[in-house]
């Protein structure tokens, strides 16, 4: 595989909502999720969990909390989910930063698969009740997203993707 760099990758990635049928290979997951572990936290308390679902039942169920044809056409999807006990609490006001460190962690996950070749779309719009329910979550653990996962239905999605940024997001303070 021909080595990108950084800003390349970051271009790369998009979110796919149109999935083929191929499977993942076993070795390419392996290294999705080797990116995720090695990513930072807070206080390195890496506060998080991902439940990786490729049985098609298991899928049909968690698609009940997201009911979209596309969500469904994907070959497999990870639950990223935050441990609220392990999570850092900043001392001065007590913010919890699981969904930050949850965050981070799926940014790796999804740079990782498009270096990898695999699509994903980070989905935050589900019904995370009832993901809690279907994984018989304990409440201290919180399903913070979805992430299907699998080879673009159009192989040319990385290379068409158009992204509508800002200009600028820098602010430089007055001296």
């Amino acid at each position: 595989m021909a080595q990108q760099n950084f800003l390349e990758l970051v271009r790369k990635r998009t979110s796919v909502r149109s999935y083929s049928a191929q499977p993942i290979e076993q070795e390419k997951l392996d290294y999705v999720m080797e990116s995720v572990r090695l990513a930072p936290s807070a206080c390195n308390n890496q506060p998080w969990s991902f439940i990786i679902i490729k049985d098609k039942e298991r899928l049909a169920q968690l698609a009940e909390t997201y009911p979209r044809d596309w969500f469904r056409a994907a070959p497999a999807c990870i639950v990223a989910c935050g441990n609220h006990t392990e999570a850092w609490k900043r001392p001065h006001d007590g913010k919890d930063h699981c969904d930050i460190d949850v965050s981070i962690a799926v940014t790796h996950l999804t740079l990782a698969a498009a270096e990898q070749g695999l699509g994903t779309c980070w989905v935050c719009h589900f019904d995370a009740k009832r993901c809690s329910e279907i994984f018989n979550l304990p409440a201290h653990i919180e399903p913070v997203a979805l992430i299907p996962i699998g080879y673009p239905k159009d192989d040319e999605v990385f290379i068409n993707n158009v992204k509508n940024r800002k200009s600028s997001i820098i602010k430089t303070e007055k001296t």
